[in-house]
């Protein structure tokens, strides 16, 4: 490895092993599993504008991705299982690492007076499901139940249901209109996996993870991933074992104050990307983001967090839950990658009655770009399967200021363009 890398080759490390760079190298549902593998957990988020953000983060990645072919691989073929209070599916394969982190939750100041304050409806969720096998918490009428003031519901039986499954004792069976349909563990859970690990080795794993779902990454937050506290000598103990053992690697980025850790796995990974080499794994299927821009979620692991600011120097803020009046940008505004740059963003939302994309916003990086003839086709092609994506028949382009740029998305009319 060298001493130190560009911040260009960090940017394009952590959008290649991610798939966003150089363009899309996975297609249709077997695509979508390997590129579910390759992100490690995939961010659930419910909110529906233009699409959900974890459909929009696949579709950015996979040729031919339909919107809940993640689900599909969720809870018809059980490759990957959905849990957490940061809610992820993460590969079925790594359960019995976090039934460590479920047993954990019951043992949290939280949960112990959930327990206390609603034990007999937790018990009778827990008789219920043995029952009907399946259980949904819009199976109960609300005048059956005991209200509560919890932002898991509004009803008792929501929050034992869901007491249940964060503690493993419930797994989500499928999800109807995204809502959680439970079932009891064992009913889900291949035999070979309904088993718990060791706490060494689930900590093992879990600090691994974390430097794997990251690619290069300080390290922060371990306690709130092991749910227990974590001393500083025990965490300096294991990062100097691993690194001895080349199981991580230390990296040193160009401007970046503090070094990062990176799998030792992707050390070769990272000399090509720093040589200007392609690896061969990441060889697109068909566009690079040279000639097609693509459009990432807001809950996007390259761009969310402050990473947008860090990797790209794009100042990046999700402003959904941003009062109107103090937005910057817009209510779900989606930023623009061409190349291996984040060159521009824009705001909109799906008219699905008259199946078009209606852009609320549109702003550019650099002023120039909005005179530039590669950008301006890149655009169209991504505005394209786009459409395609959302099964959208048009873009209404009327608000966007720059002409060159407001053409090339109006070209878009027709699925397939």
């Amino acid at each position: 490895m060298p001493d130190s890398i560009s911040i260009q080759t960090a940017r394009r490390f952590i959008l290649g092993r991610q798939g966003l760079w150089p363009g899309r190298r996975w297609r249709g549902l077997p695509g979508t599993e390997r590129a579910m593998l390759a992100m490690r957990q995939l961010q659930l988020d419910p909110l529906v504008v233009i699409a959900r953000a974890h459909d929009l983060m696949l579709h950015s990645r996979v040729i031919d991705y339909r919107v809940d072919d993640w689900a599909t691989l969720t809870y018809e073929k059980r490759r990957f299982f959905e849990w957490g209070g940061w809610l992820a599916v993460r590969p079925i394969e790594e359960l019995p690492h976090w039934r460590v982190l479920m047993r954990r939750e019951r043992s949290q100041r939280h949960w112990q007076h959930v327990v206390k304050e609603h034990g007999p409806a937790i018990e009778e969720m827990r008789a219920v499901l043995r029952e009907r096998g399946t259980v949904s918490n819009r199976d109960f009428a609300t005048h059956t139940r005991t209200r509560i003031d919890s932002y898991r519901g509004t009803k008792d039986s929501a929050l034992a249901l869901h007491y249940l499954w964060r503690v493993g004792d419930a797994m989500v069976a499928r999800r109807e209109r995204f809502e959680r349909v439970y079932a009891p563990t064992d009913a889900i859970v291949p035999a070979r996996l309904s088993r718990e690990s060791s706490d060494a080795e689930a900590d093992e794993f879990l600090l691994t993870k974390m430097v794997a779902v990251a690619g290069l990454t300080q390290l922060n937050g371990v306690n709130a991933t092991l749910l227990r506290t974590v001393a500083a000598p025990e965490i300096k103990a294991w990062r100097e074992r691993k690194l001895a053992d080349r199981e991580l690697i230390e990296v040193r980025v160009e401007g970046w104050k503090a070094p990062r850790l990176a799998l030792g796995s992707e050390a070769t990974t990272l000399e090509d990307v720093a040589a200007g080499r392609v690896p061969r794994a990441w060889r697109p299927l068909d566009t690079t983001t040279d000639n097609e821009a693509t459009f990432l979620a807001p809950l996007d692991p390259v761009v969310s967090g402050g990473r947008a600011k860090v990797l790209f120097d794009f100042d990046y803020k999700w402003e959904v839950y941003t009062p109107a009046h103090l937005r910057r940008w817009g209510y779900y505004t989606l930023p623009i990658l061409w190349g291996d740059r984040l060159v521009a963003r824009f705001d909109a939302k799906l008219d699905r009655p008259r199946r078009t994309l209606v852009i609320n916003g549109f702003w550019t990086e650099d002023p120039a770009l909005a005179r530039d003839d590669a950008f301006a086709d890149a655009l169209a092609r991504g505005m394209a399967r786009f459409l395609t994506f959302l099964e959208a028949e048009r873009a209404d382009a009327s608000v966007v200021p720059q002409p060159k740029l407001r053409k090339a998305i109006k070209s878009c009319a027709r699925i397939g363009q």
